[in-house]
């Protein structure tokens, strides 16, 4: 019984870690060294926070995807250039990388600390 509680917490904290941690070709960068970036011609910056979110405050350079829709409209965005990704605060950007690196993208960026940052 104690191999098997054991294997289980083992197999959660994976998981949980799995989540967490940045994935493997990703770039993570600060507001800092956004706002050097934000001139690049050669980027794409998409925000993936909410329409309401948007709205209400938001970064000129960046275009409104909302995370629930990447997916789908990450077909509108060209995998020769990189990509830049922000949120509220660096998590849902970090799920959002995780998922265009599924979909073949190569040159991905998060902003650590998002708009809280800003």
């Amino acid at each position: 019984m104690d191999y098997l509680n054991f294997l289980l917490f083992a197999l959660i904290a994976l998981f949980l870690l799995s989540r967490i941690l940045p994935t493997k070709g990703i770039r993570h960068i600060t507001m800092a060294e956004l706002r050097t970036e934000l001139g690049a011609k050669d980027k794409q910056f998409i925000d993936v926070r909410t329409q309401g979110e948007y709205k209400a405050r938001s970064i000129n350079q960046f275009k409104n995807i909302p995370l629930h829709d990447i997916t789908v409209k990450a077909s509108g965005l060209s995998k020769d250039q990189e990509v830049v990704v922000i949120c509220q605060s660096g998590m849902r950007s970090n799920k959002a990388s995780k998922l265009l690196k599924q979909q073949g993208f190569q040159k991905i960026t998060n902003v650590r600390g998002g708009m809280n940052a800003w």
